[in-house]
């Protein structure tokens, strides 16, 4: 098993930034993907960035110019530094944790920007 417990979310204006840390903790050893996704009242699930092992990162295209995902693996921990965040970043971020073909995902960090 895989625990993952994320920090960093909260209440931000238009146009400020917020950190988010995920770490993972049990059963690291073969994680290979980690990564964000959000999820906003009444909408799925959505990719925001993900990173290998290796820091190969993946974006979604509408968020790509403002965040940026960077991985610490001697801390078992990846961070998403978001900037310029508009109203509509407003979501609940849940971080994963892909090992031997599973998902393990975090409780999520709600993240409000205000207009």
């Amino acid at each position: 098993q895989v625990q993952l417990v994320e920090s960093g979310g909260g209440l931000v204006q238009a146009g400020g930034s917020l950190r988010l840390s995920c770490t993972a903790s049990g059963s690291i050893v073969s994680i290979n993907v980690m990564g964000w996704f959000r999820q906003a009242p009444g909408k799925q699930r959505e990719l925001v960035a993900t990173i290998t092992t290796g820091g190969r990162t993946n974006y979604a295209d509408s968020m790509k110019d403002r965040f940026t995902i960077s991985r610490d693996n001697a801390k078992n921990t990846v961070y998403l530094q978001m900037n310029g965040l508009k109203p509509e970043d407003t979501a609940v971020y849940y971080c994963h944790a892909d090992r031997d073909y599973r998902r393990y995902w975090g409780q999520g960090t709600q993240v409000t920007v205000s207009s």
